[in-house]
């Protein structure tokens, strides 16, 4: 039975939620199915159109009440007229369009929940509970899952853990070229042979990069001989906080140090420049792709103990997990991963690359999701 999904999202831009739909697309169609995307669109278009699948443009990022309502009735038609068989939303605002146009087609209704999404009142719990309400509800990793049970109160039969994939023929040390390497060394300024602890975030105050700088004061006062440090990731205009973060450099004697080096566009280079990567979030992750990016070219990783970094870091075998804004902790951490012998660092990145093949390739995310298609057109048939 050749399948039509719809999936709607805000935009195609950067993140986990849009590569994920871009690469369910792909894999709809490489099957003989037919996949739909409603977006405003973004820079992932072209990839998802080179995929084969039709990317309709619409307002879906609209929270106007009004406005979703509209969106419902144009999307109930645009479900009839196209003979969608399966809608999957992944974020809240389309997700109520698309369970009032499924409640007119009677069609069935996926979602994914991407993030443990704030609770701050009744009006934001109800505004998220669009997500808990349908077939079927996707988590992406057990974090996610028990978050929604305890919240939201969805039975087991309705919900599914599928963690994110990685495409892990692009995070394979062996295919990271010496010209790749030479790049992210030059823009970083770093020697030939030096190898950096990185950290990859936006600069917010969330991502905790004031906690490692207090650590890394720290070590340096006790003598430590440090690395190159390099945050990777741009302020998207949080100046306070950029200038915030100079500040603590000077104050801690980092000059020299530590680069803040921007947006970087080839990360699994920048992984394979690194010794180490950090990621030192003060609140949980509904998945966190950069540790496990990381543990799949080898890296070891230092992640907060905190939502889906504590189900992804095997403590001690791919990485260690450290309390939240404890810079004396972090710097234990550090230090230790730092003092590694060459036989330790190899036995961990053997272990990191063989947990991420066997749990976070795309090819088991993408198998997992079309097994819930599948399930859902069957009990539609019934």
């Amino acid at each position: 039975m050749t399948l039509t999904v719809l999936q709607i999202i805000p935009a195609l831009g950067s993140g986990g939620a849009e590569q994920g739909t871009v690469d369910i697309a792909a894999a709809l169609v490489k099957r003989g199915d037919r996949a739909l995307i409603v977006t405003e669109g973004g820079w992932r278009e072209e990839t998802a159109l080179n995929a084969g699948a039709n990317v309709i443009l619409h307002d879906a990022a609209t929270k106007n009440p009004v406005q979703i309502i509209k969106n419902a009735f144009w999307l109930a038609d645009l479900i009839r007229r196209e003979k969608v068989d399966i809608v999957h939303a992944r974020s809240r605002a389309p997700a109520w369009s698309a369970k009032l146009a499924c409640k007119m087609t009677g069609r069935p209704f996926v979602t994914t929940f991407h993030a443990a999404y704030k609770i701050s009142g009744a009006a934001k719990r109800l505004y998220n509970s669009v997500m808990a309400s349908a077939s079927r509800v996707i988590a992406v990793s057990p974090f996610i899952s028990t978050h929604i049970r305890e919240n939201y109160g969805v039975p087991d039969r309705r919900l599914r853990v599928i963690d994110r994939g990685l495409d892990l023929s692009a995070l394979d040390p062996a295919v990271i070229t010496e010209d790749r390497l030479s790049v992210l060394r030059t823009a970083w300024k770093l020697q030939e042979g030096q190898k950096p602890i990185i950290l990859p975030a936006r600069l917010s105050a969330i991502k905790g990069h004031d906690t490692v700088l207090l650590a890394l004061g720290k070590l340096k006062r006790r003598g430590v001989t440090l690395p190159p440090v390099v945050f990777v990731g741009d302020d998207q205009g949080r100046a306070r906080y950029s200038r915030k973060l100079y500040d603590l450099v000077a104050h801690q004697g980092l000059d020299g140090i530590v680069t803040f080096a921007g947006a970087c566009s080839d990360m699994p280079a920048a992984y394979a420049l690194a010794q180490l990567v950090l990621q030192p979030s003060r609140v949980p992750e509904g998945f966190g792709r950069v540790p496990v990016e990381a543990m799949a070219m080898g890296v070891p990783v230092i992640a907060s103990d905190l939502g889906a970094m504590k189900d992804t870091i095997l403590e001690g075998q791919t990485g260690w997990l450290v309390a939240p804004e404890h810079p004396d902790e972090w710097a234990k951490a550090i230090e230790r991963a730092l003092s590694m012998k060459p036989e330790q660092r190899e036995t961990m990145a053997c272990t990191a690359r063989g947990h991420v093949a066997a749990h976070y390739a795309n090819e088991i995310m993408v198998a997992k999701t079309l097994a819930v298609y599948d399930e859902l057109a069957a009990e539609r048939k019934q």
